[in-house]
């Protein structure tokens, strides 16, 4: 019997895990499966880092509890970089650190969302605004991107979309899962819509900004009039490859900050003190090790673009950031192999993980049936190879 509540039943698993889970039990058969289903970074979190956990693991300073919103000097140093880095004017009490983004933007929404409230939401976009505006019992309104227009929703979608329930907007930049990035331009058309709704947020995510390929990292914060409207999402997990040390944050008006506080105080307080130290090291250290990061991911995203256009029927943009790709695979639809046919993206990624054993996310978790994401984080030998199993095995449909 079924007792779950209505907000969970609402919900699905993350798709980008259950793929995950899924390559796993292939690799647990003894079948070499190439990973490119998790957006993950394949390199080492850098030595500075670990250093500095380590010292304060020695140090014994740091086993009480941390300060909910995060150790003071972490604030600041974001805050810091903010204002150097980014022309915001953040301080430490805009500041809220949290375990991962993910849980940032949930405190967000918490905080923020009422049943019956729209959140516009950009799509493609990352698995999780969707689920997490329904979590809230609020209603996401999905405007979509093409891509011809590389993915990216216009001012004139926004407008559009807006009525007296919209509360706020969501997406992402550079974006997961298409790594597109949007100008200043275009975050200054989308500004101005919401300069003209009076109350209206935006939810701008920014933990992709290191892995940028266009030198064109805009924050929707520093824009004319938009700091008090603006929460801005981010975190150590991709620029400073610190998947599991889980440690992201916001950086929002005060009100909003107290709030998401408030939230996370009541769910799980703090982010753990030793990540946090290593957090410090990390956004105050040398970027030498993420930009060399930033370099291999460019080089990759150059390689499986080259091989990606030798694919018959597949079509993709050339992404400018992060680190995947979001190709229209539509065209093998209504195709066969054998007696199954691939009728969707759902069977796309299936046939590939089982006869070419290379594991991809369905687009439909991302708001578009026709696509499939692939993330480029993973070696080069393992990308041409993938790209080669992918080929040999959509041949075979017929």
């Amino acid at each position: 019997m079924n007792h779950l509540s209505n907000r969970i039943n609402a919900i699905e698993e993350s798709a980008t895990l259950a793929m995950a889970a899924k390559a796993r039990e292939y690799k647990n058969r003894g079948i070499d499966v190439i990973n490119l289903s998790l957006g993950e970074p394949d390199f080492k979190t850098p030595q500075h880092i670990c250093d500095a956990a380590k010292k304060a693991i020695d140090d014994g300073k740091y086993f009480s509890y941390p300060p909910v919103a995060g150790y003071q000097d972490l604030r600041e140093a974001i805050a810091a970089k903010y204002q150097k880095e980014n022309k915001v004017p953040y301080k430490a009490e805009n500041i809220v650190v949290s375990n991962g983004a993910k849980q940032s933007i949930a405190n967000v929404m918490l905080a923020l969302l009422n049943p019956g409230d729209e959140v516009i939401v950009f799509a493609p976009y990352w698995v999780s605004y969707d689920a997490l505006v329904r979590l809230t019992e609020a209603t996401p309104v999905i405007i979509n991107g093409t891509l011809e227009n590389d993915f990216k929703v216009t001012a004139q979608q926004v407008e559009q979309a807006i009525t007296k329930k919209t509360k706020a907007i969501i997406f992402s930049s550079p974006c997961n899962p298409t790594g597109s990035v949007f100008s200043k331009k275009e975050l200054e058309a989308i500004a101005a819509v919401v300069l003209s709704h009076e109350n209206l947020l935006i939810i701008a995510d920014e933990i992709y900004e290191h892995i940028n390929f266009t030198g064109d990292q805009t924050s929707m914060a520093s824009l004319p009039g938009m700091f008090d409207r603006t929460i801005t999402v981010n975190g150590f997990a991709k620029g400073f490859a610190m998947t599991g040390w889980r440690v992201g944050y916001i950086a929002a008006p005060k009100w909003i900050a107290d709030g998401s506080n408030k939230v996370q105080g009541q769910i799980t307080s703090a982010n753990c003190s030793i990540s946090q130290r290593g957090a410090l090291a990390a956004i105050t250290g040398d970027l030498a090790p993420t930009n060399m990061m930033v370099t291999e991911y460019h080089k990759r995203r150059d390689i499986v673009y080259k091989l990606l256009k030798e694919i018959p029927g597949v079509k993709a943009n050339n992404p400018q950031g992060a680190f995947y790709f979001f190709p229209d695979v539509s065209f093998y639809f209504g195709k066969r192999d054998g007696d199954t046919v691939i009728k969707n993206a759902d069977d796309f990624c299936f046939f590939m993980l089982d006869k070419g054993h290379v594991s991809l996310v369905p687009g439909g978790a991302f708001g578009d049936e026709k696509c499939v994401r692939l993330s480029y984080a993973a070696s080069e030998k393992e990308l041409v190879e993938a790209m080669s199993r992918m080929k040999k095995a959509l041949a075979s449909l017929t």
